[in-house]
């Protein structure tokens, strides 16, 4: 028999309601449709001027039931000290723009989606989660991926009362003759 001892917030993980509201739905209680498969829609941000990613960023898509994916270049400090200073994040106008668009997950290749320098405030974890959409934090490899035509699987396992937990997250690529179809977006591929 193995045993793991571990936080939940290891590696690429991903975060239910629960992770931020007392009744909100735990991992045990997801709805595997929602985190299976997901049509993907990748921004590319890695030449951003702001680290804040607003709402001007998502306007000309159809985000309903996609998995959002903001490549933002930072997890090439991934492992390393800087990783955690003045990293990328979605911010509240962001966030709420997102909600209203109808997004089924979230996810970003930094630290937090939050501004963690912020003291504490936590927009679009309150916001995002709030509307039952799940977070994916400390992707990788999102410039592998293109814009539009991608597919988008980050499952946990079935626990309940818990919040977050790491996930295997990976794309599948649209029909490529010259290349896996299959890309690792974590650390642990």
């Amino acid at each position: 028999m193995d045993i793991i001892t571990m936080i939940g917030n290891t590696g690429t993980y991903i975060d239910s309601p629960f992770h931020r509201y007392a009744g909100g739905t735990d991992l045990a209680g997801l709805d595997i449709e929602t985190l299976v498969d997901l049509r993907a829609e990748v921004f590319h941000l890695s030449a951003a001027a702001e680290r804040g990613i607003g709402a001007e960023v998502f306007r000309d898509r159809d985000l309903a039931g996609a998995a959002v994916l903001l490549h933002t270049g930072w997890d090439r400090h991934f492992g390393e000290e800087e990783y955690g200073h003045a990293a990328p994040y979605l911010t509240e106008e962001g966030a709420r723009f997102l909600v209203d668009a109808g997004a089924a997950l979230v996810g970003i290749d930094s630290v937090n989606i939050d501004d963690a320098s912020s003291g504490g405030e936590r927009p679009a974890h309150t916001l995002l989660l709030a509307a039952g959409i799940h977070i994916v934090e400390h992707l990788t490899g999102l410039d592998r991926l293109p814009a539009r035509g991608a597919r988008f699987t980050a499952v946990p396992p079935k626990i309940e009362g818990f919040g977050t937990f790491p996930v295997r997250a990976f794309a599948v690529l649209p029909e490529a003759a010259d290349e896996s179809r299959v890309q690792g977006v974590s650390p642990q591929g």
